[in-house]
Protein backbone atom coordinates (compact mmCIF):
# COMPACT_ATOMS: atom_id res chain seq x y z
CA UNK A 1 0.00 0.00 0.00
CA UNK A 2 1.22 3.33 -1.22
CA UNK A 3 1.25 6.20 1.64
CA UNK A 4 0.46 10.13 1.56
CA UNK A 5 0.42 12.56 4.18
CA UNK A 6 -1.18 16.07 3.31
CA UNK A 7 -2.80 18.51 5.63
CA UNK A 8 -6.33 18.48 4.03
CA UNK A 9 -8.03 16.09 2.36
CA UNK A 10 -11.18 16.76 0.01
CA UNK A 11 -13.07 13.89 -0.79
CA UNK A 12 -15.17 15.03 -4.33
CA UNK A 13 -14.32 18.08 -6.47
CA UNK A 14 -18.04 19.33 -7.41
CA UNK A 15 -19.53 22.42 -6.36
CA UNK A 16 -18.33 21.40 -2.55
CA UNK A 17 -15.64 19.97 -3.17
CA UNK A 18 -13.88 22.26 -6.07
CA UNK A 19 -15.06 25.79 -3.68
CA UNK A 20 -13.22 24.22 -0.66
CA UNK A 21 -10.15 23.44 -2.33
CA UNK A 22 -9.84 27.09 -3.96
CA UNK A 23 -10.52 28.38 -0.77
CA UNK A 24 -7.95 26.76 1.22
CA UNK A 25 -5.80 26.89 -2.51
CA UNK A 26 -3.90 30.23 -1.05
CA UNK A 27 -2.49 29.03 2.08
CA UNK A 28 -0.44 26.09 -0.12
CA UNK A 29 2.30 29.16 -0.49
CA UNK A 30 2.92 29.36 2.87
CA UNK A 31 3.60 25.28 3.15
CA UNK A 32 0.14 23.81 3.68
CA UNK A 33 -0.69 20.58 1.47
CA UNK A 34 -3.95 20.18 0.18
CA UNK A 35 -5.18 17.17 -1.71
CA UNK A 36 -8.37 16.50 -3.49
CA UNK A 37 -9.46 12.82 -4.33
CA UNK A 38 -12.06 12.83 -7.37
CA UNK A 39 -13.44 9.40 -8.11
CA UNK A 40 -13.88 10.32 -11.70
CA UNK A 41 -11.89 11.00 -14.52
CA UNK A 42 -10.70 14.57 -16.17
CA UNK A 43 -11.65 14.32 -19.46
CA UNK A 44 -9.66 15.21 -22.25
CA UNK A 45 -11.38 18.30 -24.31
CA UNK A 46 -12.02 16.40 -27.73
CA UNK A 47 -13.27 13.38 -25.37
CA UNK A 48 -16.99 16.38 -24.50
CA UNK A 49 -18.71 14.32 -27.95
CA UNK A 50 -22.29 15.33 -27.07
CA UNK A 51 -23.05 12.05 -27.80
CA UNK A 52 -25.85 10.84 -25.57
CA UNK A 53 -25.12 7.63 -24.09
CA UNK A 54 -21.16 7.80 -24.39
CA UNK A 55 -21.07 11.09 -21.91
CA UNK A 56 -23.90 9.29 -19.69
CA UNK A 57 -20.94 6.38 -19.53
CA UNK A 58 -17.97 8.99 -18.76
CA UNK A 59 -19.35 11.71 -16.75
CA UNK A 60 -22.51 9.51 -14.87
CA UNK A 61 -22.44 6.45 -11.64
CA UNK A 62 -24.15 3.79 -13.86
CA UNK A 63 -24.30 6.17 -16.73
CA UNK A 64 -27.10 7.95 -15.10
CA UNK A 65 -28.72 4.81 -14.45
CA UNK A 66 -28.72 4.45 -10.50
CA UNK A 67 -32.29 3.26 -9.00
CA UNK A 68 -33.73 3.75 -5.31
CA UNK A 69 -34.31 0.49 -3.45
CA UNK A 70 -37.53 -0.22 -4.87
CA UNK A 71 -36.97 1.27 -8.47
CA UNK A 72 -39.78 4.24 -8.60
CA UNK A 73 -36.82 6.63 -9.24
CA UNK A 74 -33.68 6.93 -11.14
CA UNK A 75 -30.69 8.96 -9.52
CA UNK A 76 -28.18 10.92 -11.51
CA UNK A 77 -25.18 12.47 -10.25
CA UNK A 78 -21.95 13.06 -11.73
CA UNK A 79 -18.65 11.42 -11.55
CA UNK A 80 -15.73 13.73 -13.02
CA UNK A 81 -13.01 16.42 -12.58
CA UNK A 82 -15.92 18.18 -11.22
CA UNK A 83 -18.05 16.42 -10.20
CA UNK A 84 -22.05 17.46 -10.96
CA UNK A 85 -21.04 21.06 -11.89
CA UNK A 86 -19.86 19.03 -15.10
CA UNK A 87 -23.04 17.77 -15.81
CA UNK A 88 -25.79 20.49 -15.03
CA UNK A 89 -27.47 23.45 -16.37
CA UNK A 90 -25.33 26.11 -14.90
CA UNK A 91 -28.32 27.77 -13.04
CA UNK A 92 -27.84 29.65 -10.31
CA UNK A 93 -29.86 31.14 -7.38
CA UNK A 94 -29.16 31.72 -3.80
CA UNK A 95 -31.26 30.14 -1.25
CA UNK A 96 -34.25 32.12 -0.33
CA UNK A 97 -34.51 33.55 3.36
CA UNK A 98 -38.32 31.89 3.83
CA UNK A 99 -36.31 28.59 3.35
CA UNK A 100 -33.29 28.88 5.40
CA UNK A 101 -36.22 29.94 8.31
CA UNK A 102 -37.88 26.42 7.50
CA UNK A 103 -33.95 24.43 7.75
CA UNK A 104 -34.19 26.48 11.08
CA UNK A 105 -29.86 25.96 11.85
CA UNK A 106 -28.83 27.81 14.67
CA UNK A 107 -25.70 29.84 13.61
CA UNK A 108 -26.74 29.53 9.47
CA UNK A 109 -27.17 33.34 8.76
CA UNK A 110 -29.04 34.33 5.65
CA UNK A 111 -27.00 37.75 5.37
CA UNK A 112 -23.63 35.29 5.43
CA UNK A 113 -24.98 33.31 3.19
CA UNK A 114 -26.45 35.21 0.34
CA UNK A 115 -22.86 37.42 0.84
CA UNK A 116 -20.63 33.80 -0.17
CA UNK A 117 -23.63 33.10 -2.69
CA UNK A 118 -23.11 36.56 -4.68
CA UNK A 119 -18.93 36.07 -4.35
CA UNK A 120 -19.79 32.85 -6.26
CA UNK A 121 -22.32 33.57 -8.66
CA UNK A 122 -19.58 36.88 -9.76
CA UNK A 123 -16.58 34.20 -10.27
CA UNK A 124 -18.53 31.99 -12.19
CA UNK A 125 -19.82 34.63 -14.36
CA UNK A 126 -23.74 34.11 -13.58
CA UNK A 127 -25.79 36.28 -16.14
CA UNK A 128 -29.68 36.17 -17.47
CA UNK A 129 -28.89 34.84 -21.32
CA UNK A 130 -29.46 37.66 -23.30
CA UNK A 131 -33.26 37.76 -24.92
CA UNK A 132 -32.38 37.58 -28.58
CA UNK A 133 -30.13 33.96 -27.68
CA UNK A 134 -33.34 32.30 -25.70
CA UNK A 135 -34.80 29.48 -28.01
CA UNK A 136 -39.02 29.02 -29.00
CA UNK A 137 -38.72 26.44 -26.08
CA UNK A 138 -38.09 28.71 -23.58
CA UNK A 139 -39.58 31.45 -24.92
CA UNK A 140 -43.00 29.70 -25.25
CA UNK A 141 -42.97 28.71 -21.78
CA UNK A 142 -42.53 31.94 -20.47
CA UNK A 143 -44.92 33.72 -22.61
CA UNK A 144 -47.68 31.23 -21.68
CA UNK A 145 -47.28 31.45 -17.84
CA UNK A 146 -47.70 34.84 -18.07
CA UNK A 147 -50.94 34.59 -20.07
CA UNK A 148 -51.85 32.16 -17.39
CA UNK A 149 -51.23 34.53 -15.12
CA UNK A 150 -48.50 32.44 -13.50
CA UNK A 151 -45.64 33.97 -12.13
CA UNK A 152 -42.55 33.12 -14.33
CA UNK A 153 -38.67 33.93 -13.96
CA UNK A 154 -35.42 33.77 -16.09
CA UNK A 155 -32.47 31.77 -14.77
CA UNK A 156 -29.06 33.17 -13.62
CA UNK A 157 -26.85 30.95 -15.78
CA UNK A 158 -23.27 30.37 -15.57
CA UNK A 159 -21.77 30.64 -18.98
CA UNK A 160 -19.10 32.11 -20.65
CA UNK A 161 -18.99 32.19 -24.59
CA UNK A 162 -21.91 29.95 -24.91
CA UNK A 163 -22.64 28.45 -28.37
CA UNK A 164 -26.04 27.52 -27.89
CA UNK A 165 -25.37 23.78 -28.23
CA UNK A 166 -27.94 22.39 -25.60
CA UNK A 167 -25.90 19.69 -24.19
CA UNK A 168 -25.40 21.21 -20.85
CA UNK A 169 -26.11 17.62 -19.01
CA UNK A 170 -23.77 15.74 -20.75
CA UNK A 171 -20.79 18.05 -20.21
CA UNK A 172 -20.75 21.15 -22.31
CA UNK A 173 -18.37 20.90 -25.58
CA UNK A 174 -17.39 24.33 -25.65
CA UNK A 175 -16.75 24.68 -22.25
CA UNK A 176 -18.34 27.64 -21.76
CA UNK A 177 -20.04 26.52 -18.49
CA UNK A 178 -18.60 27.73 -15.37
CA UNK A 179 -18.55 24.77 -13.32
CA UNK A 180 -16.00 23.91 -10.85
CA UNK A 181 -13.80 22.14 -13.48
CA UNK A 182 -13.46 25.70 -15.59
CA UNK A 183 -12.87 28.18 -12.53
CA UNK A 184 -12.63 26.73 -8.76
CA UNK A 185 -10.27 23.17 -9.41
CA UNK A 186 -7.64 24.92 -11.91
CA UNK A 187 -7.74 28.06 -9.68
CA UNK A 188 -6.76 25.48 -7.14
CA UNK A 189 -4.13 23.64 -8.85
CA UNK A 190 -2.50 26.90 -9.75
CA UNK A 191 -1.87 28.02 -6.21
CA UNK A 192 0.02 24.39 -5.15
CA UNK A 193 -3.17 21.97 -4.23
CA UNK A 194 -3.05 18.47 -5.77
CA UNK A 195 -5.76 17.10 -7.37
CA UNK A 196 -6.01 12.84 -8.04
CA UNK A 197 -8.60 11.73 -10.23
CA UNK A 198 -9.60 8.14 -10.85
CA UNK A 199 -9.53 8.00 -7.26
CA UNK A 200 -11.84 6.30 -4.73
CA UNK A 201 -12.17 6.77 -1.30
CA UNK A 202 -13.08 3.00 0.06
CA UNK A 203 -13.52 4.63 3.77
CA UNK A 204 -12.14 7.05 6.22
CA UNK A 205 -10.50 5.82 9.65
CA UNK A 206 -8.79 8.47 12.29
CA UNK A 207 -7.16 11.26 9.93
CA UNK A 208 -6.69 8.92 7.07
CA UNK A 209 -8.13 7.44 4.24
CA UNK A 210 -8.12 4.13 1.91
CA UNK A 211 -8.43 5.02 -1.25
CA UNK A 212 -7.95 2.87 -4.80
CA UNK A 213 -6.63 4.63 -8.24
CA UNK A 214 -8.12 2.66 -11.27
CA UNK A 215 -7.53 4.44 -14.81
CA UNK A 216 -10.51 4.13 -16.62
CA UNK A 217 -10.54 4.28 -20.79
CA UNK A 218 -10.74 7.51 -20.90
CA UNK A 219 -9.75 10.97 -19.56
CA UNK A 220 -6.15 11.89 -18.70
CA UNK A 221 -4.47 9.21 -16.44
CA UNK A 222 -4.57 10.25 -12.43
CA UNK A 223 -1.38 11.75 -11.72
CA UNK A 224 -0.81 9.10 -9.09
CA UNK A 225 -0.15 5.90 -10.33
CA UNK A 226 -2.48 3.05 -9.73
CA UNK A 227 -2.82 1.10 -6.43
CA UNK A 228 -4.07 1.33 -2.87
CA UNK A 229 -3.47 4.04 -0.67
CA UNK A 230 -3.39 5.19 2.74
CA UNK A 231 -3.13 8.71 2.57
CA UNK A 232 -2.79 10.48 6.06
CA UNK A 233 -4.34 14.34 6.85
CA UNK A 234 -4.72 16.22 9.99
CA UNK A 235 -8.48 17.56 8.40
CA UNK A 236 -10.67 15.50 6.21
CA UNK A 237 -13.52 17.34 3.97
CA UNK A 238 -15.90 14.89 2.63
CA UNK A 239 -17.96 16.38 -0.55
CA UNK A 240 -18.33 13.19 -2.34
CA UNK A 241 -22.53 14.07 -2.76
CA UNK A 242 -26.03 13.38 -0.97
CA UNK A 243 -25.27 9.80 -2.02
CA UNK A 244 -21.65 9.04 -1.45
CA UNK A 245 -20.99 11.03 1.03
CA UNK A 246 -23.08 9.52 3.92
CA UNK A 247 -22.43 5.99 2.20
CA UNK A 248 -19.06 6.86 2.88
CA UNK A 249 -19.39 7.90 6.11
CA UNK A 250 -21.14 4.82 6.67
CA UNK A 251 -18.79 2.30 5.78
CA UNK A 252 -16.08 3.85 7.75
CA UNK A 253 -17.73 2.68 10.94
CA UNK A 254 -16.86 6.01 12.94
CA UNK A 255 -16.50 5.42 16.29
CA UNK A 256 -19.53 8.10 17.24
CA UNK A 257 -23.40 7.01 17.70
CA UNK A 258 -24.85 9.56 14.66
CA UNK A 259 -28.55 8.08 14.36
CA UNK A 260 -29.35 10.77 11.17
CA UNK A 261 -26.62 9.65 9.54
CA UNK A 262 -27.86 9.01 5.92
CA UNK A 263 -31.33 10.04 6.60
CA UNK A 264 -33.55 12.60 5.89
CA UNK A 265 -32.70 12.68 2.18
CA UNK A 266 -34.81 14.94 -0.21
CA UNK A 267 -34.75 14.34 -4.15
CA UNK A 268 -36.78 16.72 -5.44
CA UNK A 269 -38.12 14.36 -7.64
CA UNK A 270 -38.96 15.00 -11.19
CA UNK A 271 -40.98 14.24 -13.88
CA UNK A 272 -41.18 15.36 -17.95
CA UNK A 273 -43.85 16.54 -19.67
CA UNK A 274 -43.72 16.74 -23.38
CA UNK A 275 -46.24 19.00 -26.02
CA UNK A 276 -46.22 18.89 -29.59
CA UNK A 277 -46.43 22.43 -31.63
CA UNK A 278 -48.31 21.92 -35.25
CA UNK A 279 -44.86 23.61 -36.42
CA UNK A 280 -41.38 23.16 -35.89
CA UNK A 281 -39.67 25.09 -33.36
CA UNK A 282 -36.24 25.64 -32.11
CA UNK A 283 -35.66 23.48 -28.97
CA UNK A 284 -32.27 21.52 -28.92
CA UNK A 285 -30.12 24.15 -30.14
CA UNK A 286 -29.51 26.71 -27.88
CA UNK A 287 -29.63 26.74 -23.57
CA UNK A 288 -31.73 24.38 -22.38
CA UNK A 289 -32.86 26.08 -19.39
CA UNK A 290 -34.19 29.47 -19.43
CA UNK A 291 -37.22 30.20 -16.73
CA UNK A 292 -39.05 28.25 -14.10
CA UNK A 293 -41.98 28.77 -13.03
CA UNK A 294 -42.84 29.10 -9.16
CA UNK A 295 -45.82 30.17 -9.01
CA UNK A 296 -47.23 27.08 -7.11
CA UNK A 297 -44.79 26.57 -4.48
CA UNK A 298 -46.52 27.64 -1.99
CA UNK A 299 -50.14 25.87 -2.63
CA UNK A 300 -48.91 23.02 -4.88
CA UNK A 301 -45.30 22.17 -3.38
CA UNK A 302 -43.66 22.04 -7.04
CA UNK A 303 -42.29 24.18 -9.74
CA UNK A 304 -42.44 24.17 -12.89
CA UNK A 305 -38.84 24.68 -15.42
CA UNK A 306 -37.83 24.50 -19.11
CA UNK A 307 -35.74 21.80 -20.09
CA UNK A 308 -34.89 19.98 -23.54
CA UNK A 309 -33.34 16.38 -22.81
CA UNK A 310 -31.58 13.92 -25.42
CA UNK A 311 -33.57 11.18 -27.63
CA UNK A 312 -33.27 8.29 -25.13
CA UNK A 313 -33.95 10.59 -21.88
CA UNK A 314 -36.92 11.79 -23.49
CA UNK A 315 -37.74 8.49 -24.56
CA UNK A 316 -38.06 5.98 -21.69
CA UNK A 317 -39.72 8.95 -19.90
CA UNK A 318 -42.52 8.68 -22.11
CA UNK A 319 -45.28 6.16 -21.12
CA UNK A 320 -46.23 3.56 -23.49
CA UNK A 321 -44.97 1.52 -26.10
CA UNK A 322 -46.10 1.16 -30.12
CA UNK A 323 -46.83 3.59 -32.91
CA UNK A 324 -47.80 6.75 -30.92
CA UNK A 325 -44.61 6.32 -28.82
CA UNK A 326 -42.79 6.23 -32.01
CA UNK A 327 -45.16 8.94 -33.40
CA UNK A 328 -44.36 11.05 -31.29
CA UNK A 329 -40.31 11.00 -31.24
CA UNK A 330 -40.52 11.58 -34.52
CA UNK A 331 -41.65 14.82 -34.07
CA UNK A 332 -38.55 16.19 -31.91
CA UNK A 333 -38.81 19.30 -33.90
CA UNK A 334 -41.80 20.32 -33.08
CA UNK A 335 -41.50 18.95 -29.27
CA UNK A 336 -42.00 21.55 -26.25
CA UNK A 337 -40.75 20.10 -22.95
CA UNK A 338 -41.28 20.97 -19.23
CA UNK A 339 -39.84 20.04 -16.11
CA UNK A 340 -41.75 19.32 -13.34
CA UNK A 341 -40.19 19.10 -9.38
CA UNK A 342 -42.26 17.94 -6.55
CA UNK A 343 -40.89 19.91 -3.44
CA UNK A 344 -40.41 16.34 -1.01
CA UNK A 345 -40.17 16.40 2.90
CA UNK A 346 -37.18 15.81 5.07
CA UNK A 347 -37.91 12.21 6.50
CA UNK A 348 -36.07 9.95 8.57
CA UNK A 349 -36.70 6.59 6.70
CA UNK A 350 -35.81 8.29 3.41
CA UNK A 351 -32.21 7.40 3.54
CA UNK A 352 -29.13 5.90 2.86
CA UNK A 353 -27.77 2.78 3.66
CA UNK A 354 -25.07 0.67 2.32
CA UNK A 355 -24.92 -3.27 1.27
CA UNK A 356 -23.51 -5.61 2.76
CA UNK A 357 -20.22 -5.18 -0.16
CA UNK A 358 -20.15 -1.21 0.63
CA UNK A 359 -22.10 0.23 -1.71
CA UNK A 360 -24.74 2.95 -1.26
CA UNK A 361 -28.20 1.79 -1.94
CA UNK A 362 -30.84 5.10 -1.43
CA UNK A 363 -34.29 3.78 0.36
CA UNK A 364 -36.84 6.18 -1.02
CA UNK A 365 -41.01 6.34 0.01
CA UNK A 366 -43.07 8.22 -1.87
CA UNK A 367 -45.81 10.59 0.60
CA UNK A 368 -49.46 11.15 -0.55
CA UNK A 369 -48.17 14.91 -0.68
CA UNK A 370 -45.43 14.26 -3.05
CA UNK A 371 -47.69 12.27 -5.42
CA UNK A 372 -50.58 14.56 -5.40
CA UNK A 373 -47.95 17.61 -5.90
CA UNK A 374 -46.78 15.33 -8.80
CA UNK A 375 -49.76 14.98 -10.38
CA UNK A 376 -51.24 18.95 -10.01
CA UNK A 377 -48.22 19.68 -11.39
CA UNK A 378 -48.65 17.86 -14.97
CA UNK A 379 -52.23 19.83 -15.05
CA UNK A 380 -50.45 23.23 -14.67
CA UNK A 381 -47.57 22.46 -17.17
CA UNK A 382 -50.59 20.71 -19.53
CA UNK A 383 -52.44 24.56 -19.71
CA UNK A 384 -48.73 26.18 -19.77
CA UNK A 385 -48.61 23.67 -23.08
CA UNK A 386 -51.60 24.69 -24.26
CA UNK A 387 -51.57 28.10 -23.78
CA UNK A 388 -48.17 28.45 -25.80
CA UNK A 389 -49.91 26.92 -28.80
CA UNK A 390 -49.32 23.04 -28.16
CA UNK A 391 -52.03 20.89 -30.16
CA UNK A 392 -51.30 18.16 -28.02
CA UNK A 393 -49.92 17.19 -24.69
CA UNK A 394 -48.38 13.74 -23.42
CA UNK A 395 -48.59 13.30 -19.71
CA UNK A 396 -47.19 10.79 -17.32
CA UNK A 397 -50.43 10.59 -15.36
CA UNK A 398 -52.35 10.96 -18.61
CA UNK A 399 -55.86 8.23 -18.94
CA UNK A 400 -54.59 8.68 -22.80
CA UNK A 401 -51.29 8.65 -24.11
CA UNK A 402 -52.30 12.16 -25.64
CA UNK A 403 -54.44 14.85 -24.24
CA UNK A 404 -55.98 16.65 -27.29
CA UNK A 405 -56.33 20.96 -27.03
CA UNK A 406 -60.29 20.23 -26.94
CA UNK A 407 -59.42 18.55 -23.28
CA UNK A 408 -57.77 21.84 -21.85
CA UNK A 409 -60.98 22.49 -19.88
CA UNK A 410 -61.42 18.83 -18.49
CA UNK A 411 -57.62 18.28 -17.38
CA UNK A 412 -58.61 17.21 -13.63
CA UNK A 413 -60.62 14.16 -15.20
CA UNK A 414 -58.02 13.67 -18.00
CA UNK A 415 -54.89 13.82 -15.49
CA UNK A 416 -55.51 12.08 -12.60
CA UNK A 417 -54.09 10.38 -9.66
CA UNK A 418 -55.42 6.91 -9.98
CA UNK A 419 -53.57 6.67 -13.48
CA UNK A 420 -49.95 7.74 -11.85
CA UNK A 421 -48.32 4.23 -11.35
CA UNK A 422 -45.34 4.15 -9.69
CA UNK A 423 -42.74 1.62 -11.52
CA UNK A 424 -44.63 2.61 -14.60
CA UNK A 425 -44.06 6.40 -14.66
CA UNK A 426 -39.98 7.14 -15.12
CA UNK A 427 -39.66 9.40 -11.98
CA UNK A 428 -35.51 11.16 -12.08
CA UNK A 429 -34.27 12.73 -9.08
CA UNK A 430 -33.44 16.23 -9.72
CA UNK A 431 -31.43 17.76 -6.89
CA UNK A 432 -29.51 14.96 -4.60
CA UNK A 433 -29.82 16.70 -1.10
CA UNK A 434 -29.55 15.36 2.57
CA UNK A 435 -28.04 12.70 4.23
CA UNK A 436 -25.63 14.49 6.33
CA UNK A 437 -27.93 17.66 7.77
CA UNK A 438 -26.65 20.19 9.70
CA UNK A 439 -28.09 20.97 12.86
CA UNK A 440 -27.53 21.86 16.74
CA UNK A 441 -27.06 18.61 18.11
CA UNK A 442 -26.16 14.58 17.47
CA UNK A 443 -29.07 13.11 17.91
CA UNK A 444 -31.13 14.65 15.20
CA UNK A 445 -27.74 15.92 13.02
CA UNK A 446 -24.58 15.09 11.42
CA UNK A 447 -22.73 18.32 11.52
CA UNK A 448 -23.03 21.50 13.34
CA UNK A 449 -23.46 24.78 11.25
CA UNK A 450 -20.32 25.19 9.55
CA UNK A 451 -20.02 21.24 8.50
CA UNK A 452 -17.76 19.99 11.44
CA UNK A 453 -19.42 16.33 12.14
CA UNK A 454 -20.24 15.70 15.89
CA UNK A 455 -17.73 14.51 18.07
CA UNK A 456 -14.45 14.64 15.21
CA UNK A 457 -13.14 17.99 15.21
CA UNK A 458 -10.66 17.31 12.01
CA UNK A 459 -14.25 15.60 9.55
CA UNK A 460 -16.19 17.90 7.96
CA UNK A 461 -18.83 17.69 5.22
CA UNK A 462 -18.98 20.27 2.27
CA UNK A 463 -22.01 18.96 -0.26
CA UNK A 464 -25.50 19.11 -0.44
CA UNK A 465 -25.56 16.34 2.26
CA UNK A 466 -25.63 19.34 4.14
CA UNK A 467 -29.10 20.45 3.34
CA UNK A 468 -31.72 19.69 6.85
CA UNK A 469 -34.41 19.54 4.35
CA UNK A 470 -35.07 20.61 0.83
CA UNK A 471 -33.94 23.51 -0.65
CA UNK A 472 -36.92 24.28 -2.83
CA UNK A 473 -34.92 25.84 -5.61
CA UNK A 474 -31.78 24.36 -7.68
CA UNK A 475 -28.83 24.02 -5.15
CA UNK A 476 -26.01 24.57 -6.37
CA UNK A 477 -24.90 28.23 -5.26
CA UNK A 478 -25.90 27.12 -1.72
CA UNK A 479 -23.69 24.25 -2.04
CA UNK A 480 -20.76 26.64 -3.18
CA UNK A 481 -21.62 29.23 -0.30
CA UNK A 482 -22.37 26.26 2.88
CA UNK A 483 -18.82 24.89 1.45
CA UNK A 484 -17.18 28.38 1.31
CA UNK A 485 -18.33 28.40 5.58
CA UNK A 486 -16.56 25.06 5.93
CA UNK A 487 -13.16 26.26 4.42
CA UNK A 488 -13.12 28.86 6.64
CA UNK A 489 -13.58 26.69 9.59
CA UNK A 490 -11.22 24.29 8.14
CA UNK A 491 -8.70 27.13 8.30
CA UNK A 492 -9.44 28.14 11.46
CA UNK A 493 -9.56 24.34 13.20
CA UNK A 494 -6.31 23.61 11.65
CA UNK A 495 -4.07 24.84 13.89
CA UNK A 496 -5.56 23.39 17.01
CA UNK A 497 -5.07 19.27 14.93
CA UNK A 498 -1.91 17.47 15.09
CA UNK A 499 0.18 16.61 12.64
Amino acid sequence: MIERSYDVVIVGSGAGGGTVAQALAPACREGLRVAVLEWGPKLREDEYTGREAEMAERLYFDSGGVLTRDGTMTLAFGRAYGGSTVVYTGTSLPLPAEVLGRWGVSGLAHDDLLARSKKYMTENNVHLLEGDRINDNNRLFARACRRLGYRVEQFPINVKGCKGSGLCNLGCPNAAKQGTNRVQLPAAEASGVEVITNCKVERIGSRECVATVANPPWGEPSRSEPGEYLVRARAIVVAAGAVNSPALLLRSRLPANLPALGRYVTTHPALILVGEHDRPISNFHGHPKSYYCDHFVASGRFLLETCMYFPFTTAKNLIGFGPEHAELMSRLDRMQMILVLAIDPALPDNRVTVSPTGEPVVNYRFTDGVLDALVESQRAAARIFFAAGCRRVHAPAGLSFFIGAEDVGRLDERITREAFKLGKVSISSAHLMGGCRMGADAGTSVTDAWGQVHGFPWLFVADGSLFPACAEINPYVTIMALADRVAERVRARLPELPR
